[in-house]
């Protein structure tokens, strides 16, 4: 197997041309680490004007970061962060929100084999009580507590006793979330030694702070909002999320949480979460690993004066359904953006598949493959790659019906090298740092829409070092 042996169609004109196309074949990694460093042909390193990150030291804020959202505060809710010390370095790593009476949830969580403590404690709740009465909600960043055995479900547990003595609620109405380095189990004594300042220091709307106190190799913090309405009564949505890496999540992010003062049961909840996951979080990928923490947590206060929702089917509900898929895309695609060492933010989008599942199975091989990746990273609009990961998938395909396009520049075309195809547009289209990826494989109307990033030098050293 040749890395650049499948080039991308249309006539290369002259010597420079081919040098160039021979350079790609016998290094397909070059672009790319070039990039990566900030380098061009015959330059030194360019520095980063980057601002730093407000979460590890020393990693610049992401070219593809948006702003942190205008969010307003949601009745029935209060945050309060603080420090506990899983970091070396001081920063904000403990976050605790107080709930309403009253308040339902619905989880979604990873299907990883070896899932965490704080996982395993929030699915055995949420299943015992159905989603009833959730009356606060715990995270730590820095230590994930995950494959840690008896010693880290008891540390899980304590955490959850504790929390529910200061809040006077019942042990199995606290949520935990954990997120950070794998096989240390949690200090839970960090945590209740901070309880009394996170008593004192709960306030409505803090949504920025809790967003940077949850962060780990996070660049920038990462919130959405929107408004409803429930027959004519205004209802809001918030969510803030983690996640840079280890992003390919079968089920949700590496940490969300989405809060609303509407009043719905927990099966609508669970409802709405799981239709709405699968065209948000469950269509992103950074590097096609999966984390052992997955959570996603929708939670209702019931503090807006709309009347109660029992039922999905409700169409009362078409409206706060539709604002709840928008908040959820949001974040999952500022999860994208903030990949670990991205620089560009690709939408694959796949069309003419056997079933939506199918498309959805080729977009992924597309959007996870590092030759593709490396590829979009190196500015190089190598469709031949394209056409890799769409064969190695064994969904049904058509060979001579095959066609791809980046944005709107055609690269092949029933089968074969576009006609029209013009190097120099594609190459000018591959420089933006926001790109289409297009691909019809002729076989029937489904189709799917994944998110991915490209892959950087900057992934390498940044996984190089995360314990560190």
């Amino acid at each position: 197997m040749s890395g650049g042996s499948e080039k991308s169609g249309g006539v290369r004109r002259g010597a420079k041309a081919v040098g160039q196309t021979l350079e790609r074949a016998l290094d397909p990694l070059t672009s790319a680490i070039k990039k990566a460093s900030g380098q061009k042909a015959g330059a030194g390193p360019t520095p980063s004007a980057a601002p730093a990150t407000p979460g590890k030291p020393g990693l610049a804020v992401s070219p593809l970061a948006v702003p942190f959202p205008r969010m307003k505060p949601i009745a029935g809710v209060e945050v309060a962060v603080a420090r506990a010390g899983f970091y070396k370095h001081d920063r904000p790593d403990l976050v605790v929100f107080r709930l309403a009476e009253g308040t339902t949830a619905a989880g979604v969580f990873t299907r990883h084999r070896i899932g965490s403590a704080p996982v395993d404690w929030c699915k055995r709740h949420l299943e015992g009580a159905r989603g009833d009465d959730v009356r606060a909600l715990v995270i730590n960043a820095g230590c994930a507590n995950a494959f840690t055995g008896r010693p880290g479900a008891d540390a899980a547990r304590r955490t959850a006793s504790e929390v529910a003595k200061r809040f006077d609620c019942r042990q199995r109405d606290v949520l935990l979330a954990s997120t950070g380095v794998i096989g240390v189990v949690l200090d839970d004594r960090k945590i209740t030694a901070k309880l009394p300042e996170i008593s004192q220091g709960l306030k409505p709307g803090a949504w920025d702070e809790a967003a940077r106190a949850i962060m780990t190799t996070d660049t920038f913090p990462k919130g959405a909002y929107a408004e409803a309405e429930i027959e004519g009564v205004k209802v809001r949505i918030a969510g803030i999320a983690k996640g840079s890496g280890m992003i390919a999540p079968d089920m949700a992010t590496m940490l969300g949480f989405v809060f609303t003062d509407a009043a719905l049961s927990p099966g609508v909840l669970r409802s709405l979460l799981s239709l709405h996951v699968r065209s948000t979080f469950n269509s992103v990928t950074v590097d096609g690993d999966t984390s052992t923490n997955d959570t996603c947590l929708l939670l209702a206060t019931g503090q807006s004066g709309a009347p109660r929702i029992g039922r999905v089917g409700d169409r009362r509900l078409a409206d706060f359904s539709a604002k709840l898929e928008k908040v959820l895309l949001s974040l999952a695609h500022q999860l994208v953006r903030d990949g670990e060492g991205a620089t560009k933010f690709v939408k694959v989008q796949v069309s003419g598949a056997a079933s939506p599942a199918s498309a959805r199975r080729i977009a992924k091989s597309i959007a996870e493959s590092p030759l593709v990746k490396t590829a979009i990273a190196g500015e190089d609009a190598n469709w031949g790659r394209i056409v890799m990961a769409v064969g190695k998938t064994e969904e049904p395909v058509s060979r001579d019906r095959l066609a791809i396009r980046f944005g709107s520049h055609q690269a092949a075309v029933d089968g074969a090298p576009a006609p029209n195809y013009d190097e120099a547009k594609m190459s000018a289209y591959m420089k933006r740092p926001e790109l289409e990826i297009s691909v019809d494989v002729g076989v029937g109307r489904g189709h799917a829409a994944v998110w991915t990033c490209d892959l950087t030098k900057g992934y390498i050293e940044i996984n190089g070092d995360y314990r560190s």
